[in-house]
């Protein structure tokens, strides 16, 4: 029988090893898995390559992992914010190496990842710095940058409901790259608030299929979330 639950955090982030990439889901605070970053602080992992959105909000989740010295490299589109202190240090200090990423390229080279695409032109960053080394191409009197796909081994996201097979549905703004990043990663696991029996998710709402998902664990909901976000 077909079980992906796992009883608790630990055991969902079992195997997860130093030097690993893993993509964390999150828009800022909205959709960001804090309770699986928590159980990763915990757990040990260091050297890791994380692929996100931003750097981290004040001390808390993703900021707090920086912060325990676990994140040899970041991939993202946002790494500094008003409250983005704990990156800041890190970053000027070259205690962390950044991959600025347009934020609709990261997305792109996250979902090719997934897609099996080996490869895409965009037009975005060409003639800028984020261009340089990359091979370019005129198409049609327009010019585009070659970018690659962004693989993981691990994928922490965060969704709404789940059953036992991994199949997932999101709440509103927490869907963010949750979906995509589920299909980028060797082994995706999801934290979800509710667990429901197999049915009960009609198959038209499904957003993220089992077939992506290796692991899911049910935490509570609370009512504020990383750095005073409300909570999905």
């Amino acid at each position: 029988m077909i079980n992906k639950i796992s009883p608790s955090v630990e055991e969902a982030l079992a195997g997860i090893y130093d030097g690993a990439t893993i993509m964390i889901g999150g828009f800022g605070g909205a959709g960001q898995p804090a309770e699986l970053i928590d159980g990763l602080i915990a757990q040990g992992a260091k050297d890791l390559v994380i692929v996100n959105n931003n750097a981290g909000n004040g001390e808390v989740g993703l900021a707090a992992l920086l912060k325990a010295g676990r994140v040899r490299k970041i991939i993202c589109s946002f790494p500094r914010q008003a409250d983005s202190y704990v990156f800041d240090e890190l970053y000027h200090t070259k205690k962390i190496e950044l991959e600025l990423v347009p934020q609709g390229n990261l997305a792109e080279r996250i979902r090719a990842a997934g897609a099996g695409i080996g490869a895409f032109f965009t037009p975005t960053g060409f003639g800028t710095e984020l261009a340089d080394g990359k091979e370019t191409r005129e198409i049609n009197g327009r010019q585009y940058v070659l970018e690659y796909p962004i693989y993981a081994d691990f994928a922490l996201i965060k969704a709404e409901t789940g059953d036992r097979w991994g199949n997932l549905t999101y709440r509103k703004t927490a869907r963010n790259f949750g979906p995509i990043m589920a299909t980028a990663a060797k082994c995706t696991i999801a934290s979800v608030h509710n667990i429901v029996e197999l049915g009960e998710i009609d198959p038209e709402v499904v957003v993220t299929p089992g077939l992506f998902v290796k692991r899911i664990v049910k935490v509570p909901r609370t009512a504020t979330g990383p750095a005073g976000f409300k909570q999905d």
